[in-house]
C-alpha cells in the first residue's frame, strides 16, 4: 500500500484526463482509509497504550496519516499534498533494515557536526586567503570571503575546479598547491573521516539490533557486545564437552 501511494503520487504530476484523475482521486482515498484503519490497529493491539508514543517511528507514523486526512483542496492543499508526498517515507519505519540506517545516521550526525564544523574552519582560512590574493584575478570568484567559500565549494565538489586553478596559475605558478592541499584536507580526510564515522555508528546499530532479536543483554541491561556473546559460547562449548566426556 505504501508502494500505491507512491505511485499515485507520480501519476498525478502528469497531464491526465478528468475521469482518470477521479479514479485516482477515489484510490487516494481508499489508501488513506487503508493507512488510517492499520495505524488504529497498531494502537489497540499495543500491550500498553501510554508506551504507544513513546517510540518515534509511532508519533512519525501517526502525525504522517493524521496529515493525509487534511482534504486535498482550498487554502491548505500544498500542505495536504505535500503530507501525502511523506507517505512513501513509511516505507522506512515498516522495514527494519531501514530503520537501522536512520538511526545510525542520526546518531552520527552529533559526531560529524563537529567535523562539519573543522571542515567549516578549513574553508573559512582558504576562503580568506583565496581573497587576498586571488580577488584581483577575477572578481566573480573571489571578491570577498563569501564568495571565495562557495568558489571552493566547486572545487571540493570537483565541478570545473581545473579552469578556476589554471586561471590563478597564470599569474602564480605556484597556487597550484594551494587547491591541491584544499582538496586533500576535504575530499580526502574529512570526507573519509564522515564516512568513518557513520560505519562505526552503523555496525553498533547492527550489533545491537541483533542482540535485541536474540534477547541478549550486558550488565546494566544494555545489549551484550559480540565479545561477550562469543565468551558465552566458548564457555558453553567447554561445558557440553566436559557433560560429554563423563
Amino acid at each position: 500500500m505504501i508502494l500505491v501511494s507512491a505511485l499515485l503520487i507520480g501519476v498525478k504530476t502528469h497531464n491526465l484526463s478528468e475521469n482518470t484523475i477521479a479514479i485516482l482521486t477515489l484510490l487516494d482515498f481508499c489508501v488513506t482509509i487503508f493507512f488510517v484503519i492499520e495505524i488504529t490497529i497498531r494502537f489497540l493491539a499495543y500491550p500498553d497504550k501510554k508506551q504507544f508514543f513513546r517510540s518515534g517511528w509511532n508519533i512519525f507514523d501517526t502525525v504522517i496519516v493524521i496529515g493525509s486526512l487534511i482534504p486535498v483542496g482550498g487554502s491548505g492543499v500544498l500542505l495536504a499534498r505535500l503530507l501525502r508526498v511523506f507517505r512513501v517515507l513509511r516505507l522506512v519505519s515498516m522495514v527494519p533494515e531501514l530503520r537501522l540506517l536512520i538511526n545510525a545516521l542520526l546518531k552520527a550526525i552529533p559526531r560529524m557536526g563537529y567535523i562539519a564544523l573543522l571542515m567549516f574552519v578549513i574553508f573559512y582560512i582558504y576562503a580568506a586567503m583565496g581573497s587576498m590574493f586571488f580577488h584581483q584575478i577575477n572578481e566573480v570568484l573571489w571578491g570577498n570571503v563569501s564568495i571565495s567559500m562557495l568558489t571552493l565549494f566547486r572545487v571540493a565538489t570537483f565541478e570545473d575546479w581545473t579552469d578556476v586553478m589554471y586561471e590563478t596559475m597564470e599569474i602564480y605558478p605556484l597556487s597550484w598547491i594551494y587547491y591541491l592541499s584544499f582538496i586533500f584536507l576535504t575530499a580526502f580526510v574529512f570526507l573519509n573521516m564522515m564516512v568513518g564515522t557513520v560505519l562505526e555508528v552503523m555496525s553498533q546499530e547492527h550489533e545491537n539490533y541483533r542482540a535485541e532479536q536474540h534477547g541478549e543483554t550486558g550488565d546494566g541491561g544494555e545489549p551484550a557486545s559480540r565479545a561477550q556473546i562469543e565468551k558465552l559460547e566458548i564457555e558453553l562449548a567447554e561445558i557440553k564437552r566436559l557433560l560429554l566426556n563423563k
